[in-house]
């Protein structure tokens, strides 16, 4: 048998190398393989913290008579989603728009030229192999059915997009898709629909600065439906087992309504995102005036919860090379979960009758259990008085379970989530006064322009710092540019700016629709049966969202209107997509917030590492609305940065000017005048 996948940078494809299944990694030579053999082709798609590819996986394609039949009758491609996601797009639209919903494993079965005609997700052996053996049946004696079915597919989704395009999100629409998402909320648990329940981590930003632009306008009690949503949402999964309440860091879903049970993967890019916006939220009182008691100590608990999960992010997921890895796998012992429950009696074990009557207290450890057989996943819906105690408590329990066998990780470094990363890890730690956090951040980004950057383009992963094959896609040179950018405005490194804006060039050049939005994959790009388009938000922002912030984000910097037009033009599609379904337009109406707010300019000067213009950075990202963007300099010289042109510290002392359209107000040099500027009306 010829091993093909042993050279991969993908995890999930050396997890399936010494299958008894003959693979082959996705290319041109899979397909002319199946057109020289005469057969169809079975495409596997997985991810690698993928619980049910697992179960798939030892099910079947470890199973040799399995595996027998695969090899005789496909020829058999497996494909990591988060390696290819253009090859995981075109397939899933196709198997969403045969079945009416999709997931992973994705399993597609196709002509030799790759077009779909049977789609799925999991199946059991015993279901599998009847199907195998139908489809080889099918393909020998009703070819031509299946081979127009096929077809049939490949027009229905190669064809022209027709998305209707509107003006820029107005405050109107804004205001609309707050209503909306009022209808969708969850009044008692917190967050949007039913179970299984999502992390919205991109409404959480949107309805921040929806929250903050709307506050002043409103009396009463000083709040907001945005703010009740955002601050309800955020406080229910970081108090429930959906958030690692020994380690930091969320899981990746909550199989119930109420946040107690996860699917206990943890994602780089949900965290990225979910550290940026609970730094976001902590940063300042939800509502005016006077902070209570209770408010103080939610919005220290967010503080926590951000610290916490940017400090798992740097501890468990940091690569030699100074990236981020992908994931941990929700499976550990070979059973999901096993890492992180506990019952009464191993709390006993480890921490003796006293404390273990307390921690199961506190993190809602019983008998019965909220997970499987006995064990509860823990939650901390009432934090101890006793915070001394607790955190001894939660220090030994963390270390007990350092001996447990920990979770796999998928460590190869994708450019698009690591730029996420930069973006959270810079600004939280700017925000929370955590300088190792921005270290990391810009140890990352360094590590992306170095090694992810090949003759001007983007590499979509590497993995034990070797660059992978496959291409970057929109969402990578969008996300790597906005990470960049953010590093610039709290480090002072003008580099970034101009990486930032190479990327962005190739961005408008390569991935443009013609019509003001773009395609998720460059003009020169392999060539699929269809050129992924896709608008929406979902678990992380769509490219056509984050092309959007990181163009407005630069077009602030340089005042560059080719920019901030492309901004816009992208940003057309989300009052259409906010009216039919805003909980999938979360990072499109943020970045809407942003523009509506100018965006904002921020520049301050100093000396590098000087402690007053460290104060006014963090000013700025506390007071300032969420979208305005931040540049430093030396007040010496301006590196390129055209927002820095002709700024100066004011008799020796760090200096900031509040800017919109590089109009600028009067230079001041104290926190709070800087203050006042962002926050007067």
């Amino acid at each position: 048998m010829s091993n093909r996948l042993s050279d991969a940078t993908s995890p999930y494809l050396l997890q399936h190398a010494e299958n008894p299944v003959e693979w082959w990694p996705w290319g041109e030579e899979a397909f002319t393989e199946a057109r020289r053999r005469d057969v169809p082709v079975l495409i596997s798609v997985g991810y690698a913290a993928c619980h049910w590819c697992h179960v798939m996986a030892h099910e079947s394609f470890e199973d040799a008579e399995t595996a027998r039949l695969m090899n005789a009758l496909f020829v058999n491609v497996k494909v990591d989603r988060e390696e290819r996601p253009d090859v995981d797009a075109v397939y899933m639209e196709a198997t969403q728009a045969m079945t009416g919903q999709g997931g992973w494993p994705m399993t597609v079965l196709a002509t030799p030229d790759g077009a779909p005609f049977y789609c799925g997700t999991y199946f059991p052996r015993d279901h599998f192999r009847r199907l195998l053996e139908g489809v080889a049946t099918a393909w020998r004696d009703q070819r031509g059915e299946l081979t127009d079915q096929g077809q049939r597919v490949v027009d229905a989704l190669g064809g022209p997009r027709t998305l209707k395009s509107a003006p820029p999100p107005t405050a109107e629409r804004l205001d609309a898709a707050v209503r909306a998402l009022v209808r969708e909320y969850d009044h008692v648990n917190g967050g949007f629909g039913t179970e299984p329940k999502f992390p919205p981590s991109m409404l959480l930003s949107f309805l921040t600065a929806q929250h903050e632009r709307t506050l002043p306008l409103r009396g009463g009690d000083g709040t907001t439906p945005a703010g009740r949503m955002a601050g309800g949402t955020a406080l229910a999964m970081a108090r429930g087992g959906m958030y690692d309440q020994l380690g930091g860091g969320f899981a990746r879903y909550s199989v119930d309504r109420a946040w107690v049970v996860p699917h206990f993967e943890k994602m780089l890019y949900d965290n990225a995102l979910l550290v940026r916006a609970y730094a976001r939220m902590a940063r300042r009182p939800l509502g005016p005036g006077e902070e209570g008691p209770a408010e103080a100590a939610d919005r220290a608990f967010l503080s926590r919860v951000a610290q916490e999960t940017a400090e798992w992010m740097v501890r468990d997921l940091r690569t030699p090379e100074g990236g981020f890895a992908s994931s941990l796998d929700a499976d550990s012992e070979g059973e999901e979960g096993t890492y992180y429950v506990w019952t009464p009696e191993r709390l006993r074990e480890v921490l003796g009758p006293d404390d273990a009557g307390f921690a199961a207290r506190v993190f809602g450890v019983t008998e019965e259990g909220t997970f499987e057989r006995g064990a509860s996943v823990l939650q901390l819906r009432e934090p101890s008085a006793d915070t001394a105690r607790y955190e001894r408590v939660r220090r030994a329990l963390l270390s007990a379970r350092g001996a447990r066998e920990a979770p796999a990780r998928d460590d190869k470094v994708v450019a698009s989530w690591n730029g996420l990363a930069v973006s959270g890890l810079a600004e939280a730690g700017a925000l929370l006064g955590r300088p190792d956090l921005v270290a990391a951040a810009r140890n990352a980004a360094d590590l992306l322009l170095d090694l992810h950057v090949r003759d001007g383009r983007l590499v979509r992963v590497s993995r034990d710092g070797r660059a992978g094959p496959g291409t970057g896609v929109l969402e990578d040179y969008a996300n790597v540019a906005e990470g960049l950018l953010v590093l610039h405005g709290v480090t002072g490194r003008a580099a970034y700016v101009y990486e930032a804006g190479r990327l962005l060039e190739t961005v408008l050049d390569r991935f443009g629709d013609g019509e003001g939005g773009f395609y998720d994959t460059a003009d020169d790009a392999e060539r699929l049966f269809s050129r992924p388009q896709d608008p929406t938000d979902n678990v992380t922002p769509s490219g056509r969202s984050a092309a959007a912030s990181a163009l407005l984000a630069y077009a602030a910097l340089t005042g560059s209107e080719r920019h901030r037009a492309a901004a816009e033009g992208a940003l057309a599609l989300v009052p259409v997509l906010a009216q039919k379904a805003p909980r999938f337009a979360g990072w499109g109406l943020a970045v809407g917030e942003a523009l509506l707010s100018g965006p904002r300019a921020v520049a301050v000067v100093g000396e590098p590492g000087d402690p007053a213009a460290e104060e006014l950075v963090r000013t700025a990202l506390c007071s300032a609305p969420l979208g305005t963007v931040l540049s430093r300099g030396d007040g010496r010289e301006d590196g390129g940065v055209p927002l820095l042109r002709g700024r100066a510290a004011i008799g020796g002392r760090a200096t900031a000017y509040v800017c919109e359209g590089f109009v600028c107000k009067l230079p001041v040099t104290s926190p709070e005048e800087l203050a006042e500027q962002l926050t007067r009306s």
